[in-house]
This record gives structure tokens, sequence and C-alpha cells, in this order.
């Protein structure tokens, strides 16, 4: 299934960036960037990993959701908000809640990490489970909205979510300086479409390259296709890039900011997170080291670059590791 590109105006600018990251200053951490020699030994080059596993709510998630909310009118912020999400996306609107008094309902997969449910009603979220098999999150959640007058706010494809969650990149770079390249995981793309903007803001030279799991490489076939593509229900141990697809917003920011698009195997992944565990000892969900993925297995070549790579989350279930390799 296709879609053609839709030409409109690019729905977030670096000021929207700029204004997210002034809203978040004080409430979101300001997340360590981190080295290490062997893995410049081994890619070839100076590579800067900002730790988003280090966020809170464990994922670079809580940018977007905190900035989003904090701009609810007051009867927006008393209706409430709902969302829809695999995990890391429920756990940064309910702590975002919390924060502003926002009551908030998530509209979760059955299978979502047990870790991730179980946070997610921590922070104090109503969750609400469904059969991804059998329904779709985005009917379940337009149905509620109507009947409750929630207020939506989708994981990736909100233009003040977007701007939140390019705060991430636009603190690696005032904290190293511009970059030749920088690797952003790709979902739905807020992401990496917010930190693209910010890169081309604050280091106009650097490389953009998003990255996602083989299994649902909607986005890089989007990309080179210059129409939308989708995907159903993708096989990927990288659960938070299960998504179907760009959005209309986040689709022509990609688009316009990113300079390349690749999709690395579950296979490959897991190489990568057990390095990553094992040399720099960071607790790293596999959705989070996607971008980590592309360099250290050579789908990227950056030889003598600075070179930044986003590590987005670190919300790993424990109980399930084992599974990862059977």
């Amino acid at each position: 299934m296709t879609h053609h590109l839709p030409s409109i105006s690019p729905a977030v600018a670096y000021s929207d960036i700029a204004a997210a990251a002034d809203r978040l200053q004080g409430t979101a951490n300001l997340t360590p960037v981190l080295t290490c020699r062997t893995v410049d030994d081994r890619a070839h080059c100076q590579v800067f990993f900002k730790c988003e596993n280090f966020q809170r709510t464990g994922s670079f998630k809580f940018r977007g959701a905190y900035n989003t909310m904090a701009q609810l009118s007051p009867e927006q912020k008393q209706r409430g908000v709902l969302t829809y999400s695999s995990g890391n996306h429920a756990q940064a609107i309910a702590l975002a809640g919390k924060l502003l008094d926002v009551p908030t309902t998530i509209i979760m997969p059955e299978d979502a990490p047990a870790v991730k449910q179980a946070a997610t009603k921590g922070y104090g979220a109503t969750v609400l489970l469904y059969d991804r098999a059998e329904i779709t999150r985005e009917g379940l959640a337009r149905e509620m909205a109507e009947s409750h007058g929630y207020t939506v706010i989708p994981p990736y494809d909100h233009p003040q979510v977007v701007a939140g969650q390019g705060t991430a990149a636009k603190e690696l770079l005032e904290a190293v300086g511009e970059l030749d390249t920088l690797l952003v995981c790709c979902g739905g793309g807020g992401l990496l479409s917010g930190c693209a903007i910010a890169a081309h803001t604050l280091s106009p030279h650097c490389r953009v390259i998003g990255v996602e799991p083989t299994a649902g490489d909607d986005a890089t076939r989007s990309f080179h296709s210059k129409t939308l593509q989708t995907v159903h229900n993708p096989d990927t141990i990288a659960d938070g890039a299960r998504t179907p697809s760009l959005g209309t917003v986040t689709f022509p920011l990609v688009m316009q900011y990113v300079h390349d698009m690749v999709a690395v195997s579950d296979e490959a992944l897991l190489r990568t997170l057990f390095f990553l565990w094992e040399r720099m000892k960071l607790v790293i969900e596999p959705t989070g080291a996607l971008a980590a993925t592309a360099l250290l297995e050579g789908l990227v070549e950056a030889p003598g670059d600075r070179v930044g790579v986003i590590i987005s989350g670190g919300n790993v279930d424990l109980a399930r590791i084992g599974t990862l390799w059977n």
C-alpha cells in the first residue's frame, strides 16, 4: 500500500525545538554523552552516544510527551489525555500526566512487555489492553476520544511530540559540537525527524541517517520510493519500531531533513545489543540499539568522522532476555 508524499510546509521548525527545550529544562534529565575507545577502533571513527536510556521513564519519549502536555489548555488537562503505545510513549504520557496533574488513559497491546505495562500503571495511568490481531489501536482511540472528550496525543505523528524529541539531538550537538554523521533509530519517525531538524540548524553539514529493523522497513522503503509505505505488525525484537508507517507530520519532515535510511536485521541487532551491554555496561532495549547497529555492522561507514548515535531507550524486560537468543 502506498500514498504519495503530501506537499505541505514543514509542521515543525527549529524554533519549536528550542521552545521545547525551555519547557523541559529542570524536568527532563540532561542525559549523558558517552564514548568508548573499543567502539571507535571497531568503527574507525569517533563516536558519541547520546544515552536516552537514562532519560526519565527510560527513553526519549518523555521529551515529546511532556512538551505536548505542558501546552494543553486547562479544559483539555481536566478532561484528560488518551494515547496508544507499545510501552515507552505510554510510560512517558503517564509520568507527564502525573507531573502535570492530567488524567491519562493508555491503550496498550496485550503482548507489550510486562515491565512497560507495570511502569505505566505505576505512574498512575489507566491501562486498557487490546488484541493487536483483532483491533486497530487508532480506531479504538478515536472511539474513546469521541465518547469521553479525551485529547489524543499519538506516539510520534504530532508537531509538539516531534519538537520535544528533537531536543535530544540539540543537547548532543551543544555538548560535543558539530558532527559529520548522526544516526537515529526510526519507528514512526518522531525522534528521527526532530533530531534531523536540530542537526540541520546546529550542524548544517551533518549527514542524518535513520535506522529501522529489516522486518519493519517501511520508512526505508518510503524514503527511497518517495511514497509512503506501510507494514502490518512487523515481527521484530525492536518492539518500539513496530509502527505501521511514518505519519502525515513525520513523513514530509523525514523527506526534507534526513539524508539516508537503512535497515538492520534482528540478528545484527542482537550482536550489537550484547556488545554494548558487555563493553559499555549500558542497559539498552533492542530498539535502542538500532542506530549503533548500523555503524557497528558496517551498513553505515564513516571513516575518520565525528559520529553521533542516539541510544533511544533502556526498558528491557529482563524476564524475556533469555528468549531473545532462542
